[in-house]
């Protein structure tokens, strides 16, 4: 038996008694850079630094976001949990408030350490470092949660066995307690994303996992049947399948069989924060129609799967992509009768006086609204064993905002302004009690035949807020959520709510600052996104401007053998653009040949001549009675200005040192460019000749 070997950092122990003596994979720099952020700041500036440093990996393992994966989950504090590849302990804090003894795995001794440092006042938690192979008969059989969150695909590398996934999933069943639950989250290798443009996560290739890993690696992702093929191989009877979105790294959405997207609801696509994407479609038109014909399980960009019983929450909504005092969670729960309701939980100690102050807001709403016709699902404040929530009614219907967009879809104006009007007239009622739902926007309406009901009101304030700015707003909001709604006419809008440009304007900058004041002016993850700057490429509109440009971006020649050009001596040289704007020519130049002429384009442009030989011999482009143009020439770069649509380059090669038979090499960078800019850059250029 192996001596136990321990390490004390805060009050976090590391069993390092199985550690090969050192990492067998690591991230380099960037894993020292973590350690060294970790040991010197708290977990409350992590925000802030990951904002700073606009870097994938600090975001990736460092955000907050990553707890949502299990934050839903309703562990009660006397389980117990084994966290396999925890790594740098992106989830590992809130399985430690939620659960009452927490054991790590990882092979990796500083990612153990990161782990450790950030989690170091956690005193119910231990991180056994090393293969888990040669831990696992170290590890008790009764555990009440066992977490593989991103690890199921790499059960080749812990295994190694012809049927490795199926001897991972068994060797894991072992460790359960009777009624446990193991939790898988993976990437679906059939995710839309990836159709859609996206690198395969691991593999970093394009459709890897479509193409069946034909290139093979030792990571394997599973469509729902093949997981469910895996299951049944193991003997797994009971299990349920969940659907985090956009992905199970920074999920924003849990759905489940129980409750699945509805049309519309999947917007949030651009998940390219790691690298380049392409962008063949647009997902969320996809996910509508996948949606449309229930197709979602198929297509999930990723899985959860709870082997075990199930749980009540059948859908949850995080908001904490927000300052801490707002971060809330919404679950729509359903019990063993099949009745549902709404629960909204704070995700932090600094939101409990948000969840709080929802009951005031429902009874001053109650009050504004008494005698009107809209009603307010009522909101009920739940304490239990140290915890605060609210509880509401799940209310049958169609959201507002779904009615909305069936009316813009069949071109239904006047059924859109119809609803519209009675929007405005039933939020409206009682305009001058002191009491608002600022965030009366369409989706927070249920409609149910003649009953409109209000289910959401977090942002209720004690004062009075003019109706149209409300409706404005909820307009404002409802066409920024998707570009098809777009085709709404607004000013007809604003011409009903009589508000005049400067007036939407000044809401406007209230709306920009309603949201810094939610957000705690804190970038969001679109934001993000952009700084890690990260490109998305459209190759439908690459294809439209190679066929826009085909008709101009083509090099023609023309040969003078002392009789002045002509069509008839001219020729277009075929494939001489090797890219948008690279142009390459060989040219076999007869020794009757007096001078040459090169059009590089059938545009305005600017030409830079990168290189210009003759018979392996360069041309003095400085030398104007050599070379010279039609257009402007910025010596001596050999920057060539045509403010013309018929650009020429002439190389008199009578000058030169000719033979029978030549070669001209020229390769030239062309950028097409406007007229008029092209001429406003030819005044420019210095007169030196």
């Amino acid at each position: 038996m192996a001596e136990n070997v321990t390490e004390q950092i805060g009050k976090i122990t590391l069993d390092l008694t199985h550690y090969p003596g050192e990492d067998l994979y690591c991230d380099g720099k960037v894993e020292d850079e973590l350690l060294s952020i970790v040991k010197d700041y708290a977990q409350v500036e992590y925000r802030q630094i990951i904002e700073e440093k606009k870097s994938w990996p600090i975001l990736y393992h460092l955000s907050p976001l990553r707890e949502n994966i299990v934050d839903w989950i309703p562990m009660k504090h006397t389980e117990k949990v084994l966290e396999v590849g925890s790594g740098c302990g992106a989830i590992t804090g809130a399985l430690s408030r939620k659960a009452g003894e927490v054991t790590c795995v990882d092979l990796s001794k500083k990612r153990s350490m990161i782990n450790a440092y950030r989690h170091a006042e956690c005193e119910n938690v231990t991180i056994h470092v090393g293969n888990f192979k040669d831990i696992e008969p170290d590890l008790p059989d009764n555990f009440d949660y066992i977490f593989l969150i991103g690890v199921f695909e790499y059960g080749q590398s812990y295994m190694g066995s012809k049927t490795p996934f199926e001897d991972f999933l068994n060797m894991i069943k072992k460790h359960l307690a009777p009624g446990g639950r193991i939790v898988i989250a993976i990437e679906n290798k059939y995710g839309l994303k990836y159709f859609a443009g996206c690198k395969e996560d691991h593999l970093g290739t394009y459709f890897s996992g479509i193409e069946n890993y034909e290139a093979g690696g030792g990571v394997r992702t599973f469509s729902r049947k093949g997981l469910e093929k895996i299951l049944a191989s193991c003997g797994v009877g009971k299990y349920h399948f969940y659907y985090p979105y956009p992905d199970y790294k920074f999920m924003t959405t849990l759905y489940s069989d129980e409750y699945l997207p509805g049309k519309g609801e999947l917007s949030n696509n651009m998940r390219n924060f790691d690298r380049d994407r392409m962008l063949l479609f647009d997902e969320k038109n996809a996910f509508d129609g996948i949606v449309e014909d229930k197709l979602f399980s198929v297509f999930s960009n990723s899985y959860v799967v709870i082997i075990g019983d199930g749980f009540d929450v059948k859908y949850s909504r995080f908001s904490n992509d927000r300052a801490k005092e707002y971060c809330i969670r919404t679950d729509i729960c359903r019990d063993a009768e099949g009745k549902a309701h709404v629960e909204k939980h704070p995700l932090c100690k600094e939101a409990e006086e948000h969840i709080r102050s929802m009951e005031d807001a429902y009874r001053s709403l109650l009050a504004r609204y008494e005698g009107g016709n809209i009603s307010v699902n009522a909101c009920t404040l739940m304490e239990e064993d140290g915890k605060v929530w609210d509880s509401f009614e799940f209310l049958p219907g169609r959201l507002l905002s779904e009615l909305l967009d069936e009316c813009l879809e069949k071109d239904d104006c006047e059924g859109f302004h119809k609803l519209f009007c009675e929007y405005v007239e039933r939020t409206g009622y009682n305009p001058t009690y002191p009491a608002a739902d600022f965030d009366m926007i369409f989706s927070n309406i249920m409609v149910d035949g003649d009953k409109w009901s209000i289910i959401d009101y977090e942002w209720t304030f004690g004062k009075e807020v003019a109706p149209r700015e409300l409706a404005f707003r909820a307009v404002y909001c409802y066409l920024l959520e998707n570009e098809k709604r777009n085709k709404l006419n607004l000013d007809l809008i604003m011409e009903k709510l009589e508000i005049t440009e400067e007036e939407a304007e000044n809401f406007r900058e209230q709306e920009r600052g309603f949201q810094e004041f939610v957000t705690g002016q804190h970038k969001s993850m679109a934001q993000m996104r952009d700084l890690i700057g990260n490109r998305v490429l459209e190759p439908g509109k690459m294809i439209d401007r190679m066929q826009d440009m085909a008709g101009i971006c083509r090099v023609q020649v023309y040969e003078d053998d002392g009789k002045g050009f002509s069509e008839e001596n001219s020729y277009f040289v075929k494939d001489a653009y090797v890219g948008e704007q690279d142009v390459e020519v060989t040219l076999s130049v007869d020794g009757n040949v007096q001078i040459l002429r090169i059009d590089p384009a059938m545009t305005s442009c600017v030409v830079t001549v990168e290189e210009l030989l003759f018979n392996g011999v360069p041309v003095p482009t400085q030398d104007k009675k050599i070379f010279y143009t039609n257009g402007k020439v910025a010596r001596p770069s050999a920057t060539c200005i045509f403010s013309t649509t018929d650009p020429n380059l002439y190389i008199k090669v009578a000058d030169l040192d000719r033979k029978a038979e030549n070669e001209l090499f020229a390769r030239l960078k062309v950028v097409p460019v406007p007229e008029r800019m092209a001429a406003d850059m030819a005044a420019s250029v210095k007169k030196i000749f």
